[in-house]
């Protein structure tokens, strides 16, 4: 079961200044019940993944351009996957898997109370290729570090509360989603309306 959904186009000039979404970024726990609107999620993945550049250069730098980073969406409606080249996103298993998804991360609440968490997973294999298994941890690591700023700074110019959340059973989180084995879960980000 896929449904591809056509994302709205981000947009490219926001209100509020770096500067000013910098000094605001604090990590948000507990949200209200309110969704997340599509041209909100739509946002969200661009500022993590998207595509700024006809040579297909993304919003994260990158080593060599590889883009190991895989982005998922859990919410009410299930999981979904985003694809940067077209910017849509498929829905590829119905459910709501927030409560399961938030034990597999040692019951942190945020991620059942979040209408929208962020899965940020990473394919080793693709850096490798050019950098070797020694070296690509690092640069796959800091990609999904610039990756997950920019999600949370572009969270804060939404008026959005978000948390980085690194502590989960990965096998778990991986299993529960599906994930290929190749698609290792590295952050979880819930996302939501501050309360």
């Amino acid at each position: 079961m896929t449904k591809r959904t056509s994302l709205p186009t981000p947009i490219m000039d926001g209100e509020l200044s770096l500067e000013r979404a910098l000094r605001n970024r604090r990590s948000v726990r507990e949200f209200t019940d309110e969704p997340l609107s599509i041209d909100e999620i739509s946002q969200l993945l661009w500022a993590a993944q998207g595509i700024t550049d006809p040579r297909g250069y993304r919003t994260a730098p990158s080593a060599g351009a590889l883009y190991p980073i895989e982005l998922y969406v859990v919410s009410e409606e299930g999981l979904s996957h985003y694809d940067p080249q077209d910017h849509s996103l498929t829905l590829i298993q119905e459910g709501d898997l927030r409560a399961e998804l938030c034990n597999a991360a040692l019951n942190q609440e945020p991620i059942s109370e979040a209408p929208v968490t962020f899965v940020l997973t990473v394919v080793y294999e693709r850096v490798e290729v050019k950098y070797g298994p020694a070296r690509s941890p690092r640069y796959v690591h800091l990609e999904a570090g610039h990756a997950a700023q920019n999600l949370l700074l572009q969270a804060v110019s939404l008026d959005l509360g978000a948390t980085p959340i690194g502590a989960f059973e990965d096998k778990r989180v991986q299993s529960l989603l599906g994930l290929p084995s190749h698609h290792e879960p590295l952050y979880l980000i819930p996302v939501g309306r501050p309360q």
